[in-house]
């Protein structure tokens, strides 16, 4: 379960990175009733462009929203995992074989930042807290609730992210011999802190990165066709479901209009 008490390897914020911002925080409104805050922007003026900010849920932050800069890059979430010391997972990354795509920096007195890629090019980020801890609100509809990647080859995914995190990994058979989900937990903490999971899909099958591996968030949601219902209303697209995961909740795999991809889930239980 993914909480606010941000621990060592735990997810603890999220952003995204769009080419048109009022776009996207009007689309994201619409879906998961998010409030958007925009930050140092000349919100108004005539001709303004609208560069980022946050995105509330009654008030809590819940995610970051940005203006997509890096040439060639898709629009997609960025998930941000707590580390203690973003200098030494730095290390950790590379010692491991992984790629540092922006290297530690300062945001002010918020906390310490850096972004890297795993050895088959999944991307992910670590924020290392000062007075921001992360978001204000999870495992509640309309947060993150899951974080999962899908790669083409969980073994390596396990071997590089457990170096690099201390993570815990326990395997679920899928239904109808449909493979094996494996379950992540952070170093140390009991079953019920799982966080998110990892799959093994053939290249072929992940075409939003021309094969290469990807992470992607999962919102929480009362009503997952409703929200369905919305997503297509506003611009985005499904790519599967909605459907029931027997003992998860009935979910779906979406895409916002910029393609940037997340699931909304109905939970079994809260």
């Amino acid at each position: 379960m993914i909480t606010t008490e941000l621990t060592a390897g735990s997810p603890c914020w999220i952003d995204l990175g769009t080419p048109d911002v009022r776009a996207a925080a009007a689309f994201y409104g619409a879906v998961l009733g998010w409030e958007y805050e925009p930050m140092g922007e000349a919100e108004g003026a005539e001709g303004g462009e609208m560069e980022g900010g946050m995105l509330k849920k009654d008030g809590k932050t819940v995610a970051g929203l940005g203006k997509l800069t890096e040439e060639g890059a898709r629009s997609a979430w960025m998930i941000y995992y707590t580390v203690d010391d973003a200098d030494a997972t730095t290390q950790a990354v590379e010692r491991a074989g992984g790629t540092v795509r922006v290297p530690p920096r300062d945001l002010e007195d918020w906390g310490r930042m850096a972004q890297f890629s795993d050895p088959l090019g999944g991307q992910f980020a670590v924020w290392q807290p000062g007075k921001d801890k992360g978001f204000e609100l999870a495992d509640a509809p309309g947060s993150l609730s899951w974080t999962e990647l899908f790669t083409s080859d969980a073994a390596a995914a396990k071997e590089f992210y457990g170096s690099v995190f201390g993570w815990q990994f326990s395997d679920m058979p899928l239904p109808g011999d449909a493979g094996t989900y494996i379950l992540i937990t952070p170093a140390g903490l009991p079953a019920e802190r799982m966080q998110g999971g990892l799959m093994e899909l053939p290249e072929k099958d992940l075409t939003l990165t021309n094969g290469r591996p990807y992470w992607h968030p999962v919102f929480d949601v009362t009503d997952c066709d409703a929200a369905v219902a919305k997503v297509t209303e506003n611009g985005g697209s499904v790519q599967m479901g909605p459907e029931d995961a027997e003992g998860v909740g009935r979910l779906a795999i979406c895409l916002d209009p910029s393609n940037a991809d997340f699931v909304v889930l109905t939970p079994t239980e809260r």
